[in-house]
């Protein structure tokens, strides 16, 4: 069973910075990643793409987010991260990591459980 477990959600103050971690794993079987990245769903509102990125492409920035964050990964690690620098309140909302990952000659989507950000003084 895959499995993305996300951390590093939390309290910050307006201009901080967070750094956020997925790791994906799938019961000791070996497991490719061609697709991945990092949504976030403020109260109210729709889930919104704020990093994607297939395997060996450049990485799509949702707007808003362009210039504070940075998404990377760890292959080896299997392991998503997403760097947040200047943080505003409206960053405020629970973060989800994606993969789509091939198991067994299936390729499927999968989502975190979420973390929250909240930003504020």
């Amino acid at each position: 069973q895959v499995q993305l477990v996300e951390s590093g959600g939390g309290l910050v103050q307006p201009g901080g910075s967070l750094r956020l971690s997925c790791a994906a794993s799938a019961s000791g079987s070996i497991f490719s990643m061609n697709a991945m990245g990092w949504y976030r769903q403020a109260p109210g509102k729709q889930r919104e793409l704020v990093a994607f990125t297939t395997s060996g492409d450049s990485t799509t920035y949702g707007d808003s987010v362009k210039g504070r964050f940075t998404f990377s990964r760890d292959n080896a690690k299997k392991t998503l991260y997403l760097q947040m620098n200047s943080l505003r309140p409206e960053d405020t909302a629970v973060y989800f990591c994606y993969a789509r990952i091939g198991l067994s000659g299936l390729l499927r989507n999968y989502w975190g459980q979420g973390t929250q950000v909240t930003v504020s003084s």
